[in-house]
């Protein structure tokens, strides 16, 4: 496959992961945010994405860390995104924060293709905010990226044959494994895995269990690699209380409720990793 300019829009982890592997795999990278204090600490994130990549794949320190630096640009402004192939939106899980930046993306980019890194938002509906929704898909990757080769591909009412091709081929030089599923809200991933945290907060609320034994039934008893407290706390805890939000609001229906104990954690600043402390501390 020929090398690819990639615009990815949201420099948190995913979207630092998300560059670490594309560049990984030999395209050129524009990593955009709006956050200068976000921006400062990008290119050491990707740095720490890659050491943990390299542990656990070999094949990672056949390219040196600034080679791959080398290949992405960190920006606040959108300086060549007009020359983007692909751009890849993956920004905060708000709906009129992407309708806005929707609306600058589509006077650069009328003719790349869109790959929406959302949770939880229908692609449908997002698409229409785009110039041209044939050329737009869901692109859900898993976190953390490097490691995961499972990609959710969710294809939208009007997302083309040839998009839904293009997008494959992408993620299959990058080793991914692409699944193609149609657009619903929450998707398969987020659908079921934010009803599984959140019932184990309701857990945990409840006096069932502690956060560390409720992890333990489930990595002890079903082979989870990770429990669905640390899972929660890796994502951020605002972050799954927002999706859970989005689901109930598309569904209207009480099982996406969100835990008040969630909650009440993300009121008090305790959202996970990225605070040093959620359902455990760092």
């Amino acid at each position: 496959m020929q090398n690819k300019i990639v615009a990815i829009i949201g420099a948190g982890v995913m979207g630092c992961a998300t560059a670490l592997d594309v560049a990984w795999h030999g395209h050129n990278v524009i990593l955009k945010d709006i956050s200068t204090d976000v921006l400062n600490i990008a290119e050491n994130r990707i740095r720490q994405e890659y050491r943990s990549a390299c542990i656990f794949r070999r094949e990672y320190r056949e390219i040196s860390i600034d080679d791959i630096i080398n290949r992405i640009r960190i920006q606040s402004d959108y300086d060549g995104i007009q020359e983007a192939d692909i751009v890849i939106e993956n920004i905060i899980e708000d709906v009129e924060s992407k309708i806005l930046e929707y609306g600058r993306l589509k006077e650069l980019c009328k003719h790349a293709l869109y790959a929406l890194n959302t949770s939880c938002l229908p692609i449908t509906k997002l698409a229409s905010y785009l110039p041209n929704p044939s050329k737009v898909i869901g692109v859900h990757f898993m976190n953390p990226v490097p490691l995961k080769e499972t990609v959710e591909v969710i294809k939208g009412y009007h997302t083309s044959a040839e998009t839904e091709n293009d997008m494959v081929e992408f993620l299959v030089h990058m080793k991914k494994r692409p699944i193609v599923i149609q657009d619903f809200p929450g998707f398969v991933s987020n659908r079921l895995s934010h009803l599984f945290m959140n019932e184990a907060a309701f857990a945990v609320q409840d006096g069932v269990a502690t956060p560390t034994q409720v992890d333990e039934i489930m990595c002890g008893g079903f082979n989870h690699k990770m429990g669905p407290l640390r899972t929660a706390d890796l994502i951020g805890l605002d972050t799954v209380a927002n999706s859970l939000d989005v689901l109930y609001r598309c569904y209207q229906d009480s099982k996406f409720r969100c835990c008040p104990l969630l909650r009440k954690m993300v009121d008090a600043g305790k959202l996970g990793v990225k605070s040093g402390e959620g359902f455990f501390k760092y």
